[in-house]
């Protein structure tokens, strides 16, 4: 059963005159989907468990827990969570605001950061900006500012053979079929899909399947999962197989790339404590 959740529309969210607002913490036990809508102002999708995957024109994101969507203003979109997931919702007035980024990014999120948008959640619509509420909301946009940029980005495409290829390997990452059996099962020639994937997504087969395969990877073990066995479970035959594949892609091994995030995510909140 999939949950069908309207955009808000009890809540004005382009009507609250304050430079950034956060809705309270949303927490859904089954499948759901976001209809497809816009708003003017900008928003940032914090993933707290859970993989939320949110669409917009020729682009796929899929947020992994502990890190955030960042989706700049009149943006159409539509988002969807599979099984139980808990998220957080941040909106902007992205032109008041100078540094942010101006393109549809996942951003990694900081513990500082972190603790700043659930404290943001918990306040009034007019919260008072000349008081703590409004200087915590000042320290909140600074650590947005600052916060990296992750390459979880999926190009997508409007063909609707595309997107069958792309929903199947969704649903099935280990799965081993080569271009040529992909290309007989959506009715298509090998050489007219590997040509219809680099025009409409600017990547090759096998570079998207990687991409796919990284992002799911960084969900599972940033919950401490093995690497044996994400790889196994992934369709690798081995664990320094699909090492070799990440580091292809993001160029350092899965460990070192963890172990770096969390070090510079610390060592960027300690700076703004101190």
């Amino acid at each position: 059963m999939i949950l069908t959740i309207k955009p808000r529309s009890t809540l004005d969210i382009d009507g609250i005159p304050r430079t950034i607002f956060a809705v309270p913490q949303c927490n859904v036990a089954t499948d759901w989907e976001v209809l497809p809508h816009r708003h003017r102002k900008a928003q940032l999708i914090y993933t707290v468990s859970g993989m939320i995957r949110c669409e917009v024109e020729k682009g796929m994101w899929l947020v992994p827990p502990q890190c955030a969507l960042w989706m700049p203003g009149n943006v159409l979109h539509s988002a969807q969570g599979t099984g139980s997931s808990e998220c957080y919702s941040l909106f902007v007035e992205e032109e008041a605001v100078p540094g942010l980024p101006t393109t549809c990014c996942t951003l990694g999120v900081s513990p500082l950061l972190r603790e700043l948008l659930l404290q943001a959640s918990s306040f009034a619509p007019m919260y008072d900006e000349q008081g703590a509420e409004g200087r915590l909301a000042s320290v909140l946009l600074d650590q947005l500012i600052a916060a990296p940029i992750e390459n979880l980005h999926l190009p997508v495409s409007d063909d609707s053979r595309i997107r069958q290829l792309m929903e199947r390997m969704l649903a099935d990452p280990a799965d081993k079929s080569t271009l040529y059996q992909w290309a007989q099962r959506i009715g298509m020639s090998e050489r007219s899909l590997s040509r219809t994937l680099q025009q409409q997504i600017g990547l090759s087969f096998g570079n998207w399947r990687r991409q796919l395969h990284v992002t799911l990877a960084l969900q599972r073990l940033s919950h401490g999962e093995s690497v044996q066995t994400v790889a196994l479970d992934l369709g690798y035959e081995s664990a320094s197989g699909f090492v070799t594949m990440f580091r292809k892609v993001m160029g350092k091994p899965p460990a070192r790339y963890l172990a770096e995030k969390t070090a510079t995510e610390q060592i960027s909140s300690a700076k703004l404590v101190m």
